[in-house]
């Protein structure tokens, strides 16, 4: 098996290069710089050379708030640069290997979103993948479309990195109880979507970790296990007001991925542990 990595140099694309690593995977990892996704002939030159049996897609826009006034970026390199990749997928008989997210949903649900709701974004970003969903499963003849949330990772920002930053800086810290979800650690989601191609896996899955909590209930932990000893306030989202509306409860369901892959993922408490760890800041 042969894989190709676009996007191979985010968060979770490295995490898949360790994974592929660890295993004895072949794969090919082409950051931005090496394929920009958004130019077919690019693509169909690059697959065509390449031959993966594989190609897994970790290049996105992921400018949630940006994305409001950047629409046509974020709708050509979530949208456009997807259909570019499936057709080129097609041509050497490759299963795409896509990441979605929590925000296609409106968040407007008093119960997890299942592989059969509806998605109804309601931020451009959101919008922006929910169009490369659609792409996905309208073009590729063979996917696997996986939606996570709340990704973080040793590889790039994100909000565990952002309250350990605040946390050597600030003594007091605000947080939004008002936005829930469930936290995905990049290395729990590379091993379960190299198992997913391993067993065959095919169609929509949700993957993150284990569990659910607010933001505010994210960092509560986070700063207690590094031993901060500020004050944490409760805050809601109106008091930080943002371009782009999030979801207020965007937990994803995972009906259909334990039973496919014969275990659960860690709980979310146990994934940012291990980040923490990862990252050296334990106390």
């Amino acid at each position: 098996m042969n894989i190709l990595i676009t996007g191979a140099f985010g968060q979770l694309g490295k995490d898949i290069q360790d994974t592929c690593d660890k295993n004895r995977v072949n794969y090919t990892a082409a950051g931005s710089k090496d394929l920009d996704i958004t130019s077919l002939p690019s693509v169909r030159s690059y697959v065509s050379r390449e031959g993966p049996d594989i190609i897994i897609n970790c290049a996105a826009y992921n400018a949630v708030d940006r994305a409001e006034s950047e629409w046509k970026k974020a709708f050509t390199v979530n949208g456009l640069g997807v259909r570019n990749l499936s057709l080129a997928a097609n041509e050497v008989d490759a299963c795409i290997v896509h990441y979605s997210t929590d925000y296609v949903f409106d968040g407007k649900s008093d119960r997890p979103y299942t592989i059969a709701d509806i998605p109804n974004p309601i931020s451009l970003y959101g919008k922006s993948k929910f169009l490369g969903e659609k792409m996905v499963r309208d073009i590729a003849h063979r996917f696997i479309l996986i939606r996570t949330s709340w990704v973080f990772g040793i590889g790039n920002d994100n909000f565990p990195k952002k309250i350990i930053a605040w946390s050597k800086e600030k003594k007091e810290i605000k947080v939004v109880t008002d936005q829930v979800s469930s936290p995905t650690y990049t290395k729990d989601l590379a091993r379960a979507s190299l198992e997913l191609i391993d067993k065959g896996g095919s169609g929509i899955y949700h993957i993150t970790n284990a569990g659910q909590c607010s933001r505010y209930e994210w960092s509560e932990f986070i700063l207690k296990e590094i031993g901060w000893q500020g004050t944490i306030l409760a805050a809601t989202s109106d008091e930080f007001p943002a371009p782009a509306k999030r979801p207020e409860f965007s937990v994803l369901d995972d009906f259909g991925t334990p039973e496919f892959l014969g275990h659960p993922l860690p709980d979310w408490k146990d994934a940012t542990r291990r980040f923490l760890e990862e990252m050296k800041v334990l106390v």
